[in-house]
């Protein structure tokens, strides 16, 4: 399998930033919703295992774009 492209790694990034955006304005109107206080909207934010997943993944992008781009 060959290696993905610069253009292929930023879309790539693009589509699960925009995911992680739709994701965490999810979670802050359900929390709105339920009436949560801000503070418990923000701890689930950060302690939400998908979102946690996602950050993990776009930096990895990142890395191999920066990795990419230098060669």
């Amino acid at each position: 399998m060959a290696d993905p492209s610069l253009d292929e790694l930023k879309a790539t990034v693009e589509e699960l930033s925009a995911y992680r955006d739709r994701l965490k304005d999810d979670v802050v109107a359900m929390g709105q919703k339920l009436k949560l206080p801000q503070k418990r909207i923000e701890l689930t934010l950060s302690e939400h295992p998908e979102l946690q997943r996602l950050e993990a993944v776009l930096a990895q992008l990142d890395e191999q774009i920066r990795s990419e781009s230098n060669t």
